[in-house]
C-alpha cells in the first residue's frame, strides 16, 4: 500500500508525506500534517480505520473545501479559527475497510480494492530484489520462492533474503529451486506457502473439534494465538485457498484442508457418530 502511493505521488510529480492513523492523536498533529502540504501533495494515512473520530471531523472540511477549523482553548476562551490549505490528495490504505465511518469512506472519490498478486508478478519482484541484494537468482528459484509467499510483495522479499542467507551459508552465489526449496522446508513454509500456525489451526479445528464449526476465540485458545492475529493474519489466506470457511456459527475446514493434510474425512465423521 505504501509503495503504491509512493509511485502515485511520482507520477504526480509532488512530495509525499506518510503517516498513520493512530499517530494522528490530536486535532493539532493533524493540523500540522495539513498545513505543511504544498500544493499537489499526497498526504497518506495508512491504517486509517484507526483515526480517533474527532480527527475524522476535521478531515471532512479538509477534504471537501480544503480548510481546517479548530477550536483554540476551552470554555470561555474558546474560539474557531479557519486556515486555508493548500489543494492536496488524500491516500487512505486499510485493510479493515468495515471498521471506516460511512461519512469518510462516502468522501473518497475513487474507491479500490487491492487483490493478492499472482505468482508470475511475484517472480518478477523475486527476480529484481536480488539483483538489488547483489546475489544471483534463477528463474526456477525465483518462482520457487514466488509461489510460496501467500500473493503478497513484502513476502516474497522477506522469503528471498532468508533464502539467501541459507545459500551463502553453503557458499552459492546463486539461488536455484532447490536451495529455494531447501529454505523454505528449513523454515516451514510448505508447498502453498502455509506456515506451521496455518497447518495447526486447520488441524484444532479438524481434530479438536470435528471439523467445525469452532468460535474464533476458542480457536485462538487452542493454538495458543490471539483471535484478531488469527482473523487478520491467517484466516484470509485460507479461506482464499479454500481450506476454511467461515459460517455463522464459527469457522469450519473444507474437504480441501482434509485432503491437504492427509487426513480422511470420512473416518472422521465415523468417529465422532461412535463417540
Amino acid at each position: 500500500k505504501t509503495t503504491l502511493s509512493y509511485i502515485i505521488a511520482n507520477e504526480m510529480g509532488v512530495k509525499i508525506r506518510p503517516t498513520t492513523g493512530p499517530v494522528l492523536e490530536k486535532a493539532g498533529d493533524l493540523a500540522g500534517m495539513l498545513t505543511n502540504l504544498e500544493e499537489g501533495d499526497v498526504l497518506f494515512i495508512d491504517e486509517i480505520h484507526r483515526l480517533n473520530p474527532v480527527i475524522e471531523e476535521y478531515l471532512y472540511s479538509a477534504m471537501e473545501d480544503y480548510k481546517l477549523d479548530i477550536v483554540i482553548d476551552s470554555g470561555p476562551n474558546a474560539r474557531s479559527i479557519q486556515i486555508e490549505l493548500n489543494h492536496f490528495t488524500l491516500v487512505g490504505a486499510t485493510t479493515r475497510k468495515g471498521l471506516l465511518t460511512a461519512p469518510l469512506r462516502a468522501r473518497f472519490g475513487i474507491d479500490m480494492r487491492l487483490d493478492y498478486y499472482d505468482v508470475e508478478l511475484l517472480q518478477r519482484i523475486a527476480l529484481r530484489t536480488a539483483d538489488i541484494m547483489g546475489m544471483g537468482i534463477t528463474d526456477a528459484g525465483a518462482h520457487e520462492i514466488a509461489r510460496r509467499s501467500r500473493g503478497t510483495p513484502r513476502i516474497v522479499n522477506k522469503l528471498l533474503r532468508r533464502t539467501r542467507d541459507f545459500a551463502q551459508v553453503d557458499g552459492l552465489e546463486t539461488i536455484d529451486d532447490q536451495i529455494a526449496d531447501k529454505a523454505l522446508n528449513a523454515l516451514d513454509v510448505d508447498q502453498n506457502g502455509l506456515d506451521e500456525m496455518d497447518i495447526r489451526i486447520l488441524k484444532a479445528i479438524i481434530e479438536n473439534y470435528s471439523g467445525g464449526p469452532v468460535g474464533l476465540s476458542t480457536l485462538g485458545v487452542a493454538v495458543g494465538e490471539d483471535k484478531g492475529t488469527i482473523e487478520e493474519v491467517y484466516e484470509p489466506f485460507l479461506i482464499k485457498e479454500g481450506f476454511m470457511q467461515r459460517t455463522p456459527k464459527g469457522r469450519i475446514c473444507t474437504k480441501k484442508a482434509y485432503q491437504y493434510l492427509g487426513i480422511d474425512s470420512g473416518k472422521m465423521e465415523q468417529d465422532l457418530f461412535n463417540s
